[in-house]
């Protein structure tokens, strides 16, 4: 109870839902999913879109100071 956590059944502080997670779904073995790594062309996708962007603010912040 010191630690500022609510009793076991009690209300949650703040009105937050008691953490209690619930299984991910397909985890019913008990063995985590997880999500396989992106493909490279996904990746030099959103290479290709932000390094446009950031170099875009670069620039842009260096020409209006």
């Amino acid at each position: 109870m010191s630690t500022g956590e609510p009793a076991a059944g009690g209300p949650a502080p703040h009105g937050s839902a008691p953490h209690d997670p619930a299984p991910a779904p397909g985890a019913e073995d008990g063995r985590p999913r997880y999500e396989s790594p992106p493909s490279a062309g996904k990746l030099l996708i959103w290479v290709l879109l932000f390094v446009p962007a950031a170099l875009a603010v670069v620039l842009g912040g260096v020409y209006f100071t």
